[in-house]
């Protein structure tokens, strides 16, 4: 394969027109107010689209699968709250770095453990990933309000602002934690045995399993990796708003989805690529910021947010409709 077409592989034809549309939301936004492109407003969008992104991330490679993770954002505060609960017991504001460390391991490993645990159910009982993944969400909603009956646990070490609002040469921590995910996520998913098994057990899971591949392995090893970058992004948030609270982000959730599928995901599985789907992220932050900066009501967003969704889909379906008849002539 020559390079050229090793590029375009990578980046899929959906990467031009969701290019084209990013520049048309910033155009239009920033004729529509002088805030938009000044480098306050840039900055506060480059530090909020990562704690997305990590869990927009979580929800890619499930869906790429032909499942769901609707636990993502449980998972990410449950994560928060294992290192949360870690630094109060070794001092809150004075504990030190070791502290953070076990507590950020910790948060991995509930994290990972939340996810191995739908994994399992997903591939050796053959529940639907959908019903699985509701019911750990509705799990650890419980679990959380019930420990922390309903409350914040704030007081954190001053050191891990640096995480939530730091920046290195001039670019915010949080983005260069999310770009070093993302980037692992695409060679995990085009480099790796295991992402040529996470397509086609999206494709076609009976025909991988006839062919061979660790088809339960695989799957459990999806949602086990779904709710490690859960945690990652748990320890992000609780660095960034130096609180942690179980129902935190849970409108994020519609959110993480609708990129998902602007990026050109598949809803059935089989087929995606990482670089799209940052691309609808940045859509989706500037068409938050903007319509803030404009003054819109915060609920507009949300409602922005699902007639995209709607559109999507519908675009989606139109454009099968003129495959399948273009096939057929």
């Amino acid at each position: 394969m020559t390079p050229m077409k090793r590029i375009g592989n990578a980046v899929g034809p959906e990467t031009l027109p969701l290019a084209v549309f990013l520049v048309v939301v910033a155009v239009a936004f920033s004729l529509a107010t002088p805030l938009f492109l000044t480098g306050r407003n840039l900055s506060s969008m480059a530090f909020q689209l990562p704690e997305l992104g990590l869990l927009t991330l979580a929800m890619m490679v499930p869906i790429l699968s032909g499942g769901l993770n609707l636990a993502v954002i449980y998972t990410a505060n449950i994560s928060g709250l294992a290192l949360a609960w870690t630094l109060i017991a070794f001092g809150g504001p004075e504990a030190g770095v070791g502290a953070f460390v076990l507590g950020s391991v910790l948060a991995l490993a509930v994290g990972a453990a939340a996810g191995l645990v739908m994994g399992l159910v997903v591939a050796y009982i053959g529940a639907h990933p959908i019903l699985v993944s509701l019911a750990m969400m509705i799990f650890l909603r419980g679990l959380g309000e019930f420990l922390t009956h309903g409350g914040d646990i704030s007081g954190f070490p001053p050191f891990m602002n640096v995480i939530g609002h730091g920046d290195l040469f001039g670019v915010p921590v949080p983005l260069i934690i999310f770009a070093v995910a993302a980037l692992v996520w695409h060679i995990m998913l085009r480099r790796t045995r295991h992402g040529f098994a996470v397509f086609m057990i999206g494709s076609n899971i009976r025909a991988s399993e006839y062919s061979g591949l660790p088809t339960k392995r695989t799957l459990t090893l999806i949602y086990t990796i779904s709710g490690l970058i859960c945690a990652v992004a748990g320890i992000l948030m609780a660095s960034r708003f130096n609180s942690v609270r179980v129902g935190h982000g849970e409108a994020l959730l519609l959110v993480t989805v609708l990129a998902c599928f602007l990026g050109g995901v598949d809803p059935f599985g089989g087929f995606g690529r990482v670089l799209p789907v940052v691309l609808a992220l940045m859509i989706l932050q500037m068409l938050s910021s903007g319509l803030n900066l404009i003054g819109a009501n915060q609920h507009l967003s949300t409602a922005v947010w699902g007639l995209f969704l709607i559109g999507v889909m519908a675009l989606r379906w139109f454009e099968n409709e003129i495959r399948q008849r273009k096939w057929r002539r």
